[in-house]
């Protein structure tokens, strides 16, 4: 069942088309995967999924209802399409559980104990128990990305997208984010995930769009595009053939 449907979406910032004409229908209980060179509008398409960029013209519909209309509410739509920054967006100065309870506590309005209830429920399935009292500071890449999934999904979202979520690790950490990931489909939970990583993108999903100058190209399994795609941006990428 279609979830979230994207229809010939356009993104202009002043004479640059950072998205033209993007076409994408994302169901219930996907992991979508964005792929594409840097510059080819796959972050500008998911900051318009989440409104954190406004569209220049197109449609965006979630269950169905337009998300582009003059009485959205914006922080109840962001509520249920979490986004998970490529920083990890942590605040310095609170520590991993205060980090986890404070949008529960002033979007949704629960009192310190609920929220820290909630928080320790989600914390735990991250295995991050034994940091709740530490600061991002004092955590390791791995560590900052479970805190910034466990704040995400302590909302309950029914989507959840994720910007590059393994460029600050190491290729062993990349695994265990990748095994996060493919655990967010048990709860039901539809995800969306930009990344330049083709093992990490095969790990976790088989739907695959593949971006190129603000358009989607392609999409299939990531072996269907880095074995069968004639297309020479896709060979470049997936590196069947080498820039000259």
């Amino acid at each position: 069942m279609s979830i979230l449907q994207v229809k010939n979406l356009v993104k202009r910032f002043g004479e640059q088309v950072a998205l033209d004409g993007v076409n994408l229908t994302l169901n219930a209980g996907d992991t979508q995967v964005i792929m594409g060179p840097s510059g080819c509008g796959k972050t500008t398409l998911i900051r318009c999924l989440n409104l954190l960029e406004q569209p220049t013209s197109g449609e965006i519909q979630f269950h169905g209802e337009d998300m582009l209309g003059p009485d959205v509410d914006i922080r109840q739509l962001r509520s249920k399409i979490g986004f998970v920054f490529q920083n990890f967006a942590l605040y310095r100065h609170l520590t991993v559980l205060d980090n986890v309870t404070l949008a529960l506590r002033k979007l949704q309005g629960k009192s310190r104990e609920q929220a820290q209830r909630l928080a320790r429920e989600e914390l735990a399935y991250f295995e991050m128990s034994a940091h709740e009292k530490k600061f991002p500071a004092q955590l390791s890449g791995g560590q900052k990305q479970r805190t910034a999934l466990a704040r995400t999904l302590v909302m309950q979202p029914e989507i959840v997208i994720l910007d590059e979520p393994t460029s600050a690790l190491d290729p062993l950490m990349s695994q265990e984010v990748a095994s996060l990931i493919t655990k967010l489909a048990s709860r039901k939970v539809t995800s969306i995930c930009v990344t330049h990583d083709i093992a990490f993108a095969e790990h976790i999903s088989q739907n695959v769009v593949f971006m190129h100058g603000g358009k989607i190209m392609v999409q299939g399994s990531v072996v269907q595009l880095a074995t069968a795609s004639d297309i020479p941006e896709v060979m470049r990428f997936f590196g069947k053939v080498q820039y000259e």
